[in-house]
């Protein structure tokens, strides 16, 4: 909408007063940039897709994560419409849809596993996140995570085919499947990397690890097809999200992906943003955020 449109482009004015430079020791020993980086949109809820690509140009990324899900931008069964004219958007603009966040963890017809899927992987997208499985903590766990066998091999079967990589983000929680990260792990090492691997949270991982998050990224460094960059702070027993650097996450866990050449997609999530994102004045805090959150992680990575 044209409206719209005048409003991101004044609202950039006030989002370059967030300057990206760093001091002049992190200047000389910056390197260029190789991952390809992306940001996930659900607080974008709500606005058309070439104000999405706007922001996303804005930001200076080289695409989105976005729900194409239940209740996301795009229903599953709206997919085959919907989902071209969102990758036609982005591509206009020089971008891509990194990640697909898919509410599909099995081949079933009620999650339009295959309608979606293949929609995607016809349009260019390479890798989509899976739903989660939680346990049923009334019953023993060890049999649970084996009747995830089939459902995990129908899947990446049908994926393969297709030509897109199923990737599963680990959660933290007292009841989900990859919290402790290595249940999944003793499924996923079944599988080439190409075929099966994970998008590693390391907001969740530390939130569920503590200190133990180290040995969890070691662990599974080999099946990462994509990492989260993300926050949070401790309130009480709770974690809460918050912006990135603000919280118990490190940097630390930059520097490893920096060691050891990560080449995958990062993708930045910014979920402590709430609000009504066609509202202009909550889209310029979020604008300001995305900037904020970004100069973070820019340092942390040491990217010029």
């Amino acid at each position: 909408m044209p409206d719209r449109r005048s409003f991101l482009k004044n609202a950039a004015l006030v989002g370059s007063s967030i300057a990206f430079a760093g001091s002049p020791a992190f200047a000389a020993t910056s390197r260029q940039r190789t991952n390809k980086l992306c940001f996930f949109t659900k607080h974008l809820q709500g606005l058309g897709y070439e104000d999405i690509a706007s922001l996303a140009v804005e930001m200076g990324v080289d695409g989105v994560e976005s729900p194409i899900r239940p209740k996301g931008h795009i229903e599953p069964e709206a997919v085959e419409v919907e989902l071209p004219k969102y990758v036609e958007a982005l591509k206009k603009q020089g971008l891509e849809l990194t990640v697909m966040t898919s509410g599909i963890n099995e081949v079933s017809a009620e999650q339009h596993t295959e309608k979606v899927l293949r929609t995607a992987a016809a349009l260019g997208v390479k890798r989509y996140r899976m739903n989660y499985f939680k346990y049923d903590l009334t019953k023993p766990i060890w049999p649970q995570l084996q009747d995830l066998r089939p459902k995990i091999k129908d899947l990446v079967q049908l994926s393969s085919e297709i030509g897109i990589q199923p990737l599963f983000q680990n959660h933290s929680g007292k009841d989900y499947v990859a919290a402790p990260i290595w249940d999944m792990y003793s499924i996923m090492r079944e599988y080439d990397p190409k075929q099966f691997g994970f998008l590693f949270d390391i907001f969740h991982a530390t939130l569920e690890g503590g200190y133990s998050w180290q040995t969890n990224a070691k662990l599974t460094e080999d099946h990462w097809g994509g990492v989260y960059f993300k926050d949070f702070q401790w309130k009480g027993r709770k974690g809460e999200n918050c912006p990135l650097g603000q919280g118990q996450v490190s940097p630390d866990f930059a520097k490893m992906l920096v060691k050891n050449n990560f080449a995958g997609p990062i993708s930045l999530h910014l979920e402590y943003l709430k609000g009504d994102a066609t509202s202009p004045a909550v889209l310029k805090e979020f604008r300001e955020a995305h900037q904020r959150d970004l100069k973070v992680l820019k340092e942390w990575m040491n990217w010029a």
